[in-house]
C-alpha cells in the first residue's frame, strides 16, 4: 500500500532532489511510520508519502507539516519550496484569454460548437450516439471523459447539420426553470408563462410538439448529474425526470433526448423507473480513448493551423494518457500550454516539460496564480473556492456554479476573480462564476486539501447558503428561519468565519438570532404563567419525572458510547478490562455503536509479531495462515484451532518487505512477493519444512501482489513497473513467463482472477480498474475500463459467484461493479464510511458480507446480499493503527485482519456466540474504582461473574 516508498534515483531534475531531501529528513528523525507522522502533520499517511515521491511539487502547507512530523527547520524548507515553485513555473504568469486567442486546443474548458473543426478523435463514439435507435439516451462518462465536447462539439453540430432543432443547457439548481427559459425562447414568449404551462407530466411533450412544426427536436442536458447535487427540490427533480422521459418516449414523439452523466451518479439514475427503463439500451459509454483517437486529438487540430507536434512528445502523451480516466482535460490543458511554449511551427518535448508535464502543468497554474496573491486574497480564495465546489454524497465532488449573490462584497474578491478567471480556471458570466472544468479539484493538490481539511465545514456553510436562499425566496417567513441546535451550531461555526459569510447569509442568521430571542422570551412567559397555576402542579410534577428519567437515559447512552469507544482503545493493553467495559456499555445502552465496540474487544486469538504485517493468507482448507511482513519474512502458522494459533515456519530469502502472499488452490505452493522485485514460490506440502521452489524475475521494481488463478496453473503478479506478469506455474519447480500486460498509466497494487478464471482485473493509481480476458493466459486481451475512483485504487475482490466486483482506495471509498459482463462494467454502489484511505476487500465465502478495512484503524463489515442495497456497516476497532489486510476464513466462521501494530486478530464471525463467551477468559474482575472512573455514578456491578 502507500506505504511503501518506490525508489528514489537523483537525475538531477529540482523536483526529485526536493524530494529525496524531504526522505533524508525522514531518515534523520529516524524512520517514522508516515501513520506515525500523520498524527502530527494533520495529513494522511498517503499525502505525506506522496509528498516525498518526487512525481509533483506538493502545496506549501504539506510539505511544512511533513518537515514539523520530522522536526525540520520550516523556514528554510519554506524558502526552498518557493524557490522550487518558481524555477519549475520559470516565472511565467498563466495565459490570458487574449493569449490563447486562435489556439488550436481550448484547455480546461468543454469543445462547444465553434470548435467543431478542432475536435478530433471522438468520431466513433458521436456516430454511436447518433445512430441509437432509442430516444432517450444516456451518455456514462468519469469527469474528464469528454462528455460534454462530445455533446456540444459532436452530436450537437451532428443533429443541426441534419435540419433537426437542438436545445442544449445544464440543469442548475432549477432544470424545470433552465428548460423553459430555452423553449420560451424558440416560442416566443415569456418563460413565466412556459412554466405555469408545466403542470403535468406531459407539459414538455406538449411544448416541444409546438417547437418542432414537424421536425424532430433533440434536447441535450449535458452535467446531468447536477440534477441530484444542485437542484435541492425532489419534487421538481422528479417532475423534470419524468417530463424528459415522456417527451422522448410518448406516442408519435419526435423529440429526442440525450442526457450527459458521470458515470458515479449511475446509481442515482438506476432508482428513477423513467431512467431505469433507458438501461442498458440506451446507455453509451465514454470510455477512455484508444491510441489512435489520442493521436488524432493531439496532432489533427494543430495539422489545422499547419502546425506539427513532434513524434516523441506524441508518443509520450499518448503512453500517459491511454487508458487512465479523467485525463482529458489534463491533456487539453498541456496541449495549450505546450503551445503557448511553441518553437516557430513546432510543438515541442522541451514545451511540455516546461509546461510542468501532463499532471503537473494544471497545478502549476494554479499555483501560480495563488501565489501571486497577498495573505487575505489567499483567504478570499480558499473561501471562494470551497463554495465553487458542492461536495459529493458517496459520488465524487462536483463543480458548483456561483451565482452573483452569493459572491459576497468582500474587499479584494473582485482581484482574486479576475486573476483564476484570466487564468482559464474559472469561468464568468453576466449571472456568475463557476470552476471551468471538474480536473482542478482532482489535479490541484491545494484545492484538494482545503476540501479535505474544511469539508464538515463547508457542509455546514452549504446548508446556511441553501437555507438563506430558500428564506429569501419565501419572502423571508420566519418559518424558514433556524432554531434551537442547528442555529446554535451555525453561530458557532459563524463565529469563526465571518469573512466567509455573504451579506444575505449574514441577514439570515441575525434574523435567527432574533427570532430565537423572542422565542425564548415568550417561553420564559409561559412558564411564569404556568408556575403560578396550582391545578397543574400534578402535571408538571410528570413532566418533571418524566424529563429525569429521559435526562438519565440520554445520559447512559452517551457514557455507554464513550465506554465502547475507550475499551477498544484499551483493550492491547488490559483486554481483560476492555472486555468488562465493552460487555457492561452493551448492556447499559445495546446499539450498534456499542456491539461493535464489544466485537472489538472479543477476538478469538491475538497474534504478535515483531513488524507490521503487510500481507496475510488462508489455505484452501483453513488450516494454514501465512503472512508476510515489514521484516522480510514470511511466516506460516496453524489456525486448526482459531484461538489457539501456533507459528509453524518462518520464510527467508527476500531482501525487502513482502507485500504480497497467496496459496494455490490445492494448498501445496505458497507464492510471495515483495519490495525486492522478486516473486517466490515454496513447496508446502508440509507447511513445518517449506523448501523454495523457484524464483520469478522479471519485474523491475516493487512486486505488490500476486494471485493464483482458480485452475492453479497460472500466477499473476502486479507491480511498480507499470505492468502486470503471467505466469505459468504448471509445474511450480519451473515455472515460466506466459505474457506480460503493460501501458499502464502508473504503478499497480493489485490483480485477481475472477472466480471462473476467464477474467482479470488490475488496479492502482491512475487508470480505473482494468478488466482482462485471460481465458488463454498467453493471449489476453483487453476487456473494459471501469472508472469511479478518486486517485489510487488499493485492492480488488471478485465475489464468489463472479458478478460483483468490489474496488478500494485512496478516496476512502468501496465501490460495487455490476461485471457479469466483463466487457460493460456498470458501478451499482458507493459504500462511505472509513475516515481515511482504504487498503483492503473481502468478500465472505457466501457472497453476503464484505469486510472492508484501511488507514483509520478499523475493518468494517457490510451486508452485500443485494448489492444495490447495501447495509452496515459494523465496525471493528481492535487494532491501534492502520489495517493493511482483511480476509476470510474458508468456512466463513472467522475474519482475520493484520495491520501496521504488528498483530493479526482472529474474529469469529457468529455474533451470538462470541458475545456468550465473552467472560470466558475473564480472571479478573472489574473493581469498584475502574467502574467508578468509567461508570461515575451508576451502581457498581460486575459484568462477568467471579
Amino acid at each position: 500500500m502507500p506505504r511503501g516508498e518506490r525508489e528514489l534515483v537523483r537525475d538531477g531534475s529540482p523536483l526529485v532532489d526536493f524530494a529525496a531531501d524531504l526522505r533524508l529528513l525522514r531518515t534523520k528523525a529516524g524512520t517514522p511510520s508516515y501513520r506515525a507522522m500523520g498524527g502530527t502533520a494533520h495529513y494522511s499517511s498517503t499525502t505525506l508519502s506522496e509528498a516525498a515521491s518526487g512525481r509533483k511539487l506538493p502545496s506549501l502547507a504539506v510539505v511544512l507539516a511533513y518537515v514539523r512530523a520530522c522536526e525540520g527547520d520550516a523556514a528554510e524548507w519554506e524558502r526552498r519550496w518557493h524557490a522550487l515553485a518558481a524555477e519549475l513555473n520559470e516565472g511565467r504568469a498563466p495565459m490570458t484569454a487574449e493569449d490563447v486567442s486562435g489556439a488550436p486546443y481550448v484547455g480546461l474548458r468543454a469543445f462547444g460548437p465553434d470548435d467543431a473543426h478542432l475536435f478530433f478523435g471522438r468520431e466513433r463514439l458521436v456516430a454511436e450516439i447518433v445512430g441509437k435507435p432509442q430516444r432517450l439516451v444516456l451518455l456514462f462518462g468519469a469527469s474528464g471523459s469528454g462528455k460534454s465536447s462530445v455533446l456540444r462539439a459532436g452530436v450537437l453540430p451532428s443533429v443541426t447539420a441534419q435540419g433537426k432543432t437542438a436545445l442544449l443547457f445544464t440543469p442548475g439548481t432549477h432544470p424545470v426553470e433552465r428548460c423553459s427559459v430555452l423553449l420560451a425562447a424558440k416560442l416566443g414568449v415569456t418563460a413565466a408563462a412556459v412554466m405555469d404551462g408545466w403542470r403535468d407530466d406531459r407539459a414538455l411533450h406538449r411544448l416541444v410538439a409546438q417547437v418542432s412544426a414537424g421536425e424532430e427536436v433533440v434536447i441535450v442536458v449535458d452535467q446531468f448529474e447536477e440534477v441530484f447535487t444542485l437542484c435541492d427540490d425532489e419534487d421538481e427533480r422528479a417532475r423534470f425526470i419524468a417530463a424528459l422521459a415522456v417527451a422522448a418516449n410518448a406516442p408519435g414523439s419526435r423529440c429526442r433526448v440525450l442526457l450527459g452523466v458521470r458515470s458515479d451518479f449511475f446509481a442515482h439514475c438506476s432508482a428513477h423507473p423513467a431512467l431505469a427503463d433507458a438501461l442498458p439500451d440506451g446507455q453509451v459509454l465514454a470510455g477512455p480513448m484508444t491510441a489512435e483517437e489520442l493521436r488524432q486529438a493531439i496532432v489533427a487540430p494543430a495539422r489545422q493551423l499547419q502546425l506539427t507536434v513532434e513524434n516523441p512528445l506524441v508518443a509520450d502523451l499518448i503512453t500517459q494518457a491511454h487508458g487512465r480516466p479523467g485525463v482529458l482535460p489534463l491533456l487539453s490543458h498541456v496541449l495549450l500550454e505546450v503551445w503557448a511554449r511553441r518553437s516557430g511551427s513546432r510543438l515541442s518535448v522541451t514545451g511540455f516539460q516546461q509546461a510542468g508535464g501532463l499532471d503537473g502543468a494544471l497545478s502549476r497554474t494554479a499555483e501560480t496564480v495563488f501565489a501571486g496573491l497577498d495573505e487575505a486574497q489567499r483567504t478570499l480564495a480558499r473561501t471562494l473556492f470551497g463554495r465553487l465546489v458542492a461536495l459529493g454524497e458517496g459520488t465524487e465532488d462536483t463543480k458548483r456554479r456561483l451565482t452573483v449573490g452569493e459572491l459576497g462584497d468582500a474587499p479584494g474578491l473582485a482581484e482574486v476573480l479576475e486573476a483564476f478567471t484570466a487564468a482559464r480556471l474559472l469561468a464568468r458570466d453576466g449571472d456568475g462564476v463557476e470552476i471551468t472544468h471538474e480536473a482542478l479539484i482532482r489535479a490541484w493538490p491545494r484545492l484538494h486539501g482545503w476540501l479535505h481539511e474544511d469539508r464538515e465545514s463547508l457542509r455546514l456553510h452549504r446548508r446556511l447558503t441553501t437555507a438563506a436562499d430558500a428564506w429569501e425566496s419565501e419572502s423571508k417567513d420566519s418559518g424558514a428561519l433556524f432554531r434551537g441546535m442547528r442555529l446554535a451550531m451555525t453561530l458557532e461555526w459563524a463565529a469563526g468565519h465571518d469573512a466567509a459569510l455573504a451579506p444575505r447569509e449574514r441577514d439570515f442568521l441575525t434574523a435567527s438570532r432574533s427570532a430565537e430571542i423572542a422565542g425564548s422570551r415568550r417561553l420564559r412567559r409561559l412558564v411564569v404563567l404556568l408556575s403560578v397555576v396550582s391545578l397543574l402542579a400534578v402535571t408538571a410534577t410528570f413532566v418533571a419525572a418524566y424529563a429525569q428519567r429521559r435526562a438519565a437515559e440520554q445520559r447512559n447512552t452517551a457514557r455507554a458510547q464513550v465506554v465502547a469507544e475507550e475499551a477498544a482503545d484499551l483493550y492491547p493493553a488490559n483486554p481483560q478490562l476492555a472486555v468488562q467495559l465493552a460487555l457492561a456499555a452493551y448492556r447499559l445502552a445495546p446499539s450498534a455503536h456499542t456491539s461493535d465496540g464489544l466485537l472489538s474487544t472479543l477476538p478469538l486469538a491475538v497474534v504478535r509479531q515483531d513488524a507490521e504485517v503487510l500481507s496475510l493468507a488462508l489455505s484452501p482448507d483453513g488450516r494454514t495462515m501465512a503472512t508476510g511482513s515489514e521484516d522480510r519474512t514470511a511466516r506460516l502458522w496453524d489456525v486448526t484451532d482459531p484461538r489457539r494459533p501456533v507459528e509453524i515456519a518462518v520464510l527467508t530469502g527476500h531482501t525487502e518487505e513482502i507485500y504480497g502472499v497467496a496459496f494455490s488452490p490445492d494448498g501445496r505452493t505458497l507464492a510471495t512477493s515483495g519490495f525486492d522485485r522478486s516473486v517466490r514460490l515454496w513447496n508446502i506440502t508440509d507447511p513445518r519444512n517449506p523448501v523454495r521452489a523457484a524464483v520469478l524475475t522479471g519485474h523491475t521494481e516493487n512486486v505488490h501482489a500476486v494471485e493464483f488463478s482458480p485452475d492453479g496453473r497460472t500466477l499473476v503478479s502486479a507491480g511498480w513497473d507499470r505492468t502486470v506478469r503471467l505466469w505459468d506455474v504448471s509445474n511450480p519447480n519451473q515455472p515460466t513467463e506466459a505474457a506480460v500486460l503493460d501501458g499502464f498509466a502508473d504503478v499497480l497494487y493489485d490483480a485477481g482472477f475472477s472466480p471462473d478464471g476467464a477474467t482479470l482485473a488490475a488496479v492502482g493509481d491512475g487508470q480505473g480498474i482494468r478488466l482482462f480476458d485471460v481465458a488463454d493466459p498467453r493471449r489476453p486481451t483487453a476487456l473494459a475500463t471501469a472508472e469511479g475512483h478518486d486517485g489510487g485504487v488499493y485492492e480488488l475482490a471478485f465475489s464468489p459467484d463472479g458478478a460483483t466486483l468490489a474496488t478500494v482506495g485512496d478516496d476512502r471509498a468501496t465501490r460495487l461493479w455490476d461485471v457479469s459482463n466483463p466487457r460493460e462494467p456498470a458501478p451499482v454502489a458507493t459504500l462511505n464510511g472509513h475516515e481515511d484511505s482504504v487498503y483492503s476487500v473481502a468478500f465472505s465465502p457466501d457472497g453476503n458480507t464484505l469486510a472492508t478495512a484501511g488507514d483509520d484503524r478499523t475493518a468494517r463489515l457490510w451486508n452485500v446480499t443485494d448489492p444495490r442495497h447495501v447495509t452496515g456497516p459494523d465496525t471493528l476497532s481492535g487494532h491501534w493503527d492502520a489495517v493493511e489486510v482483511v480476509v476470510f476464513s474458508p468456512d466463513g466462521r472467522t475474519l482475520i485482519s493484520g495491520g501496521w501494530d504488528r498483530s493479526v486478530r482472529l474474529l469469529g464471525t457468529d455474533v451470538a456466540e462470541t458475545v456468550a463467551h465473552a467472560c470466558d477468559h475473564v480472571t479478573t474482575a472489574i473493581t469498584e474504582a475502574e467502574w467508578e472512573r468509567y461508570f461515575p455514578g451508576l451502581s457498581y456491578e460486575r459484568p462477568c461473574p467471579a
